[in-house]
């Protein structure tokens, strides 16, 4: 288990045992109920300050104090953990105010659930170590607290329906991850939208993308194939991407009908 997950459970333990809801906890510590479940679910890193402030509130007799330095050695290491290609996509992705995703082979890391991202990595070849895999699902989960920051980025998700039928990691792996959809979606800040297999016509039947506009700057496009990754900065060509993705957003179910078609395919599931 990594750190963060450990600490999350720790803190779920120590809050329930203090007869706290997330919300009264997070109104204790200055934090809102999202980013409390965030951490609690080891998705977002809890703060060396805010263990300290949430130690006494839960009469955790030093036990989260005493977690600290493991919690920095992880933030140091999740720090250089992305290797050398990915850590200019990484850092623009943490400060980008709007995100835009379409995907048509596998569920968007943003989007991953830990035992899906597991199955990912684990079916991938040539064959990763136990030791590697847990660190890359450990680098995705972590990537999430994107979603978790304040102020909030825009973001939306074009997905292909077939991903909702792929039962990767198996069925029960499978059933969280339509579920976790449902709870992403739920978010004001973020749209999922799904491509019906059915349509006739397709913008783009390349490979998968992003489109992000970091802080400060222009939008910009990133894309990957086989492993060779590619960022985009020139304006006509982004604005190409851009346009085909606007164009797949009209065509795609709407957010609402999306959810509902979701909800389907977990009920029958």
């Amino acid at each position: 288990m990594g750190v963060f997950a450990m600490v999350g459970r720790q803190l779920k333990l120590l809050r329930e045992r203090a007869g706290l809801s997330q919300p009264e906890f997070g109104a204790l510590v200055g934090y809102g109920p999202d980013q409390i479940s965030a951490m609690e679910r080891g998705v977002r890193t809890p703060r060396p300050d805010f263990l300290v402030k949430a130690d006494p509130i839960l009469n955790a007799d030093g036990i989260l104090i005493a977690v600290i330095p493991e919690v920095e050695d992880a933030m140091r290491r999740a720090r250089t953990r992305h290797p050398e290609w990915y850590r200019g996509q990484a850092e623009m992705e943490k400060e980008a105010e709007e995100l835009h995703f379409y995907a048509n082979q596998a569920v968007p890391g943003l989007l991953q659930t830990a035992d899906y991202a597991r199955a990912v990595f684990a079916k991938r070849r040539p064959f990763l170590s136990e030791e590697t895999i847990e660190k890359r699902v450990a680098d995705r989960l972590s990537r999430q607290q994107v979603l978790e920051r304040w102020p909030a980025p825009i973001v939306s998700y074009v997905l292909e329906e077939v991903m909702l039928d792929r039962p990767i990691g198996g069925k029960r792996a499978h059933a969280d991850q339509l579920g976790h959809l449902l709870t992403v979606g739920d978010r004001q800040n973020i749209e999922i939208q799904v491509m019906p297999t059915k349509v006739e016509e397709h913008p783009s039947l390349g490979s998968s993308f992003n489109l992000l506009v970091p802080k400060g700057h222009e939008q910009v496009a990133y894309l990957e194939a086989q492993g060779h990754p590619q960022l985009i900065i020139h304006r006509d060509d982004v604005r190409k991407i851009a346009d085909r993705y606007g164009i797949m957003r009209a065509m795609a179910l709407t957010p609402k009908e999306s959810r509902a078609l979701i909800v389907e395919k977990l009920e029958k599931l």
